[in-house]
């Protein structure tokens, strides 16, 4: 059976943490590695009492650095299947084992929980208007970019083979929310197969969630990235996230 490990980028997330640890059915993981990155309220003390392995940022780094952490975890544990899943409770963990397999069975390399089966569900769901039809846009303009065919490429529930985390250079991405679509991007480049599931999600006051101007921000840096892509396509351009990964000395072990 392969090792398998999910990872919580966490970020004030006591209110919502071991509702959606609970979710993750029993047995089906090898370990639950949290990622603090200088809450402000108890998630790491709750993550201890829950059993978790937890890794504290001594000052807050963003999201994008917080899942650095994670996947370096991850790998130095000689991970087979990494599993990420925000401790928000917006993303239904008990799929965990469905995410299992099909890596498992080489159906995909990454396979991602698509919120977005139809735009009725995602809606009453309480997803934000603006934040479905942006999602919308996005989505349709990456799958016309890069050939794909995904329902949601901004989800925040996913899974990776090793071999993906050991080729993808995310070290060298964004400390910040567009980190996501950058792995993704590289992904596509380095021929990774991707798929999608649909995931139920909830959307609440304690779920996290990026405001508008951040919204935007993150929308711009991936079309940017997109850009990047296709430019690295031609051959007469090259960017550093999509020259292959080193392998780390504590990988190699």
């Amino acid at each position: 059976m392969p090792k398998t490990i999910v990872v919580m980028p966490a970020y004030n997330a006591e209110t919502t943490l071991e509702a959606t640890y609970r979710d993750i059915p029993e047995g089906s993981v090898d370990e639950v590695i949290l990622v603090d990155d200088a809450s402000r309220d108890s998630t790491v003390a709750m993550a201890r009492d829950l059993g978790l392995t937890v890794i504290e940022h001594e000052r807050n780094q963003g999201y994008g650095a917080n899942q650095k952490t994670c996947y370096r975890e991850a790998l130095k544990r000689e991970a087979d299947i990494v599993i990420m899943v925000h401790p928000d409770y917006q993303y239904n963990a008990r799929l965990v084992p469905v995410f299992v397999e099909f890596l498992q069975l080489d159906i995909c390399d990454v396979l991602l929980g698509s919120r977005i089966r139809t735009r009725r569900e995602a809606l009453k769901g309480g997803m934000p208007r603006y934040k479905y039809l942006a999602n919308r846009v996005l989505t349709t303009f990456e799958n016309m970019a890069l050939g794909q065919n995904l329902g949601d490429f901004h989800t925040g529930f996913r899974s990776y083979t090793a071999k993906v985390l050991r080729t993808v250079p995310w070290e060298r991405n964004s400390d910040d929310f567009v980190f996501d679509s950058q792995f993704l991007i590289q992904a596509v480049h380095f021929g990774f197969r991707i798929g999608d599931v649909p995931v139920p999600v909830r959307y609440f006051s304690e779920a996290s969630s990026i405001n508008l101007p951040r919204s935007i921000k993150y929308g711009c840096e991936t079309v940017l990235t997109v850009g990047k892509y296709l430019l690295q396509k031609t051959r007469l351009f090259r960017f550093g996230i999509f020259e292959a990964r080193e392998t780390s000395a504590d990988e190699q072990l």
